[in-house]
């Protein structure tokens, strides 16, 4: 039987290879486990919006990223079915957000994940995702 930190990573590493859209944005995955994971960005000066503070849409992107990797960290293909985010604070140019993914519940297909991105200790946003396992799509890995 497969170690399951080990089909995290392997997973994981699949995924950053064919993630063409985290990696053009500058996303880069820190840790990943069992129904975990955690990925950042530093915002540079694409990343910000007409007011000068990291767009919504990246922040939205990192986490979202982090849902991809902890809802497939066990080797089967989960797609977002729904997510909700609120924003609480700006990012500002040269901050490091670290977006940590957690999984609340996996019943059957669905799963339901929370994320918080975080600016060194200040919360940025935080974002809850829903998932479901897609049988027939290709497993990342």
């Amino acid at each position: 039987m497969d170690d399951p930190s080990e089909i995290a990573r392997r997973t994981a590493a699949a995924m950053e290879r064919a993630d063409a859209a985290a990696r053009g944005a500058g996303i880069r995955l820190v840790d990943v486990g069992p129904g975990t994971a955690a990925v950042a960005l530093t915002v540079a000066e694409q990343h910000l919006n007409g007011h000068g503070i990291c767009h919504g849409g990246y922040v939205f992107l990192l986490a979202d990223a982090a849902l991809a990797y902890a809802s497939n960290s066990h080797g089967v293909s989960a797609v977002a079915s729904g997510a909700d985010i609120a924003f609480l604070r700006p990012g500002a140019l040269g901050d490091e957000l670290v977006a940590t993914a957690v999984e609340r519940v996996l019943a059957g297909r669905s799963g339901l994940y929370d994320v918080t991105v975080r600016a060194g200790d200040a919360v940025i946003a935080e974002f809850r995702g829903r998932t479901r396992q897609v049988p027939g799509l290709a497993a990342p890995g």
